[in-house]
C-alpha cells in the first residue's frame, strides 16, 4: 500500500509529464528529463519504489533533423502485442517543428531489450490535418477492442491555439481515421498566457471514459481539466463527450503546489486508482518556465463522488 507520507509530495525530482504504467509485476516510470534530450526509464515491483529505483537512458536524440530537440513527454504502451513509446520531438535547425515519433521494442523486456525508431506517427491516408503543425502529448486507450490516440496539436494564427484531437487506430504507428477535434480552450482558465489544451490522459471507471487534460501557460496558472464519455458511445463523435466548466486540479499556495497537470493514471497494490502529476514547488519561476527543471513527479489517490465521477484532491487520502 502506497504511504500515506509521500501522497502530493516530491516523489521523483525533476521529472515532468510523468507516465506511469503497470504490467506483469512492474511499475515502470518515464518522464520529460530537463535536458530535453532523451528517454529514459525506471522500473519497480511497487509504485513508491520508482523514486529510488536506477533510470536507465533508453534513447537519445539525434544530432540534427527530425528528433533532435524537444525531446518532450514520453509515455510507454502495451498495444499489438509489442512495446511503444510515444514522444514528441523538433529539430536542431527548427526547435519548434515539433511533432509526434513512436519507438518499438525489440523484444518482451522495456526495461532490458533494445529499442529501434519506427519514424513519425502516421496519419489516415485521407487526413489533411493530422501532425502538419506544432503537434505532441500524444496518450494511447483502448476501448471495445479498438485503440484510441488522443493528441494535442496547434491550429491558427496569432496565439496558436492547442487543441486535443482524437483519432481510432489502424496499428501501432497510424491512424485509422481522420482526427476529430475533442476539446479547445473555451474557458478563462485555459487561456492564461496561451491557449492550450494539452497533456490528456484516460481513466476508466464503470461505464465511463474520463479523459482529464492540462491548460493555460506551464507556470502557476497551469491545471487540469476533464472531459468524460459513456464508454458505449461513439468516441469519435465530438457531441459524446461533455466537458468540466472549472478544473479539477489547481494550483494550492497553501499546500505550496503550483501548477499541477500533465498526469498519467495507474493503479496502487490494492487496486485503487492513482493520478501521478507533476508540479512545482515555488510560485516564482526562475528564467523561461519551460527551461526551469523544478516540475517534480507527485501522486495522489483517486476518490469518487456519488455519480461515480473521479475526484482530485490534495487531501485525498
Amino acid at each position: 500500500m502506497a504511504d500515506e507520507m509521500i501522497y502530493n509530495k516530491p516523489w521523483i525530482m525533476q521529472r515532468a509529464d510523468p507516465y506511469v504504467t503497470y504490467h506483469d509485476g512492474y511499475y515502470y516510470f518515464t518522464a520529460s528529463v530537463p535536458a530535453y534530450d532523451s528517454i529514459v526509464l525506471r522500473r519497480s515491483k511497487t509504485l513508491e519504489g520508482l523514486a529510488e529505483a536506477e533510470e536507465k537512458v533508453l534513447w537519445t536524440k539525434h544530432t540534427s533533423g527530425p528528433m533532435s530537440e524537444h525531446i518532450w513527454a514520453p509515455e510507454l504502451h502495451f498495444l499489438f502485442g509489442k512495446w511503444y513509446i510515444y514522444f514528441a520531438g523538433g529539430e536542431k535547425e527548427d526547435v519548434w517543428n515539433i511533432r509526434p515519433y513512436v519507438l518499438e521494442c525489440t523484444g518482451e523486456n522495456p526495461y532490458e531489450d533494445a529499442w529501434v525508431e519506427k519514424g513519425k506517427m502516421q496519419c489516415a491516408d485521407e487526413d489533411e490535418f493530422s501532425f502538419r503543425a506544432f503537434s505532441l502529448d500524444a496518450t494511447i486507450f483502448e476501448n471495445k477492442g479498438d485503440y484510441y490516440m488522443i493528441w494535442a496539436e496547434k491550429v491558427g494564427v496569432g496565439r496558436q491555439i492547442s487543441n486535443l484531437y482524437i483519432a481510432r487506430l489502424e496499428s501501432a504507428t497510424k491512424l485509422a481515421t481522420v482526427q476529430v477535434l475533442l476539446t479547445t480552450p473555451d474557458y478563462d482558465w485555459e487561456r492564461v498566457g496561451f491557449w492550450v489544451n494539452e497533456g490528456p490522459a484516460v481513466l476508466k471507471h464503470e461505464n465511463k471514459i474520463y479523459v482529464t487534460f492540462s491548460a493555460s501557460e506551464t507556470g502557476a496558472a497551469y491545471c487540469v481539466g476533464m472531459l468524460s464519455a459513456d464508454e458505449d458511445a461513439d468516441l469519435l463523435d465530438p457531441l459524446s463527450w461533455s466537458k468540466s466548466r472549472q478544473p479539477v486540479l489547481s494550483t494550492d499556495a497553501s499546500l505550496g503546489l503550483y501548477g499541477p497537470g500533465h498526469n498519467s493514471f495507474t493503479k496502487d497494490a490494492n487496486g485503487r486508482d492513482i493520478m501521478v502529476y507533476h508540479a512545482r514547488t515555488e510560485e516564482k519561476i526562475e528564467g523561461n518556465p519551460l527551461y526551469n527543471p523544478n516540475r517534480h513527479a507527485f501522486y495522489m489517490p483517486v476518490e469518487w463522488d456519488e455519480s461515480g465521477a473521479p475526484v482530485f484532491s490534495y487531501k485525498n487520502r
